[in-house]
């Protein structure tokens, strides 16, 4: 099996392992669902401004479908395990690298998400809640590892789009891949690829997305829990709406 394959595969394993955790308690689950949809609620304020433009628009619904909300990725995630070994013979290399990229970011965000989920007193999320799990979970390496492999994928997805003979080959994939049972995958990247096509250029959208990510980040961290007028501003913080 080549290199390609055995890691995604790892990775997908790790997502494997956090979903029989979260089958072993449905409360764990219900909390893990209820922080899922509140992130996704963050995201679209975090990014309301670029939401709200023809251009910019649609790459950051894409991330917000895709990769943040409580969307059930377990169909793609099966999908990908039967057929690993005819991902990596069919896909070109570069495709098979961002998808890599992809099921390493999956991984790390379904374990954060169980983590940090582990410490909210319930599914009931606010601001407060949610940083005080934030604060608990730490973790601020991974969650840098976090932010950078998000902008990874968006990389790959802005390069590929420049490729005509990736884009071209993508296509003429279509027939092959629904056979051989990679269609949830050839949807995930052919939106991307359109996606990010359609942006003419996603430096700014990625930059502005590592930027606001960052800062989220070291404001999660720094933000004081210890009065009223404290928890107050996480409202402003955990939501996006940074100084």
């Amino acid at each position: 099996m080549s290199a390609g394959a055995s890691s995604i595969l790892r990775q997908l394993h790790s997502v494997a392992v956090e979903r029989a955790r979260r089958d072993s308690s449905p409360d764990l689950a219900a909390r893990v669902n209820a922080l899922k949809a509140y992130q996704q609620k963050r995201f679209a304020r975090t990014y309301a401004d670029l939401l709200a433009t023809s251009r910019y628009g649609p790459a950051a619904r894409f991330f917000l479908e895709e990769l943040y909300g409580p969307r059930d990725f377990t169909e793609r995630d099966a999908q990908f395990v039967r057929v690993v070994p005819a991902l990596v013979r069919l896909f070109p290399h570069d495709i098979v690298a961002t998808v890599d990229t992809l099921a390493e970011l999956h991984a790390l965000s379904e374990m954060l998400d169980s983590e940090t989920a582990s410490h909210l007193a319930s599914s009931d999320v606010d601001a407060f809640a949610y940083t005080l799990a934030w604060q608990a979970t730490g973790r601020a390496e991974s969650r840098e590892r976090q932010i950078a492999l998000t902008i990874a994928v968006g990389e790959s997805l802005d390069r590929l789009t420049r490729n005509a003979f990736v884009r071209n080959t993508l296509r003429l994939m279509r027939g092959p891949a629904q056979a051989a049972g990679l269609g949830e995958l050839q949807r995930f990247l052919e939106t991307g690829f359109d996606t990010f096509k359609a942006m003419h250029g996603a430096h700014a959208f990625l930059s502005t997305v590592g930027q606001r990510e960052r800062e989220l980040a070291r404001s999660l961290f720094a933000a004081s829990t210890d009065s009223a007028d404290g928890a107050r501003h996480l409202g402003d913080i955990a939501l996006g709406q940074l100084p």
